[in-house]
């Protein structure tokens, strides 16, 4: 069990933006980045993603499809990792992950390995029950550190689709959730060989309606 102590997170501190707002504010502060690497942490098991069309094949429950489609964001990936080559930064992602899988689990550990093999990003699983003496009052947050200097508390409607963020600039608190997130990233375990034992034998997940 990973014993850490989340710092708290006060959203009435913090920049409520909505998500064409994030998007343009991320990506803005993405580009300065300048040898400063970033930190995201993914605690939930169900997302929308309504602009991927693999998603929507898996919604579909047309599992080879969303597969196919997941191969095809290679060539975009790499241009990625060229660009984060040029910035000189890493992305580091901490995935938690709950077992059983929830669908959408089992298809973003696809894409997830896609872009550890060809975005550049360093990604680690930690699962859920590892997390017990984290979560005591509440799940882990989404979030992203972006280069030591933004936090970005990711925020999502309850269906699921992202709706935007919530941005700290507080020095302290951007470092205090940076250590936590690089500490849970040094106790997770690599995707590759995570993926190779506990995803890629399974067979395509069955959807309820919950969960398209």
């Amino acid at each position: 069990m990973i014993d850490l102590h989340p710092p708290r997170l006060d959203r009435a501190q913090g920049v409520r933006l909505d998500q064409p707002a994030y998007s343009a504010d991320f990506w803005q502060r993405y580009t300065r980045l300048d040898r400063r690497d970033s930190w995201k942490l993914e605690r939930g098991q169900h997302f929308v993603e309504q602009d991927s069309p693999s998603r929507a094949a898996l919604g579909r429950g047309d599992w080879a499809e969303a597969l196919r489609l997941l191969e095809g964001r290679r060539a975009g990936l790499r241009e990625e990792a060229e660009q984060d080559r040029r910035l000189g930064t890493v992305f580091h992602r901490v995935r938690v992950v709950e077992k059983p899988f929830t669908p959408y689990i089992q298809w973003e550990l696809h894409s997830l390995l896609l872009n550890a093999e060809d975005g550049g990003e360093d990604i680690r699983i930690v699962e859920a029950g590892e997390l017990h003496a984290l979560e005591v009052d509440r799940p882990l947050p989404e979030l992203v550190v972006l280069g030591g200097e933004t936090l970005y508390e990711v925020v999502y409607t309850d269906e699921g689709v992202l709706d935007g963020c919530v941005r700290f600039t507080d020095p302290q608190l951007v470092d205090d959730w940076q250590d936590l997130t690089r500490a849970l990233f040094e106790r997770g375990e690599e995707l590759s060989s995570y993926f190779a034992r506990e995803v890629a034998p399974l067979p395509p997940p069955r959807l309820t309606t919950d969960e398209e």
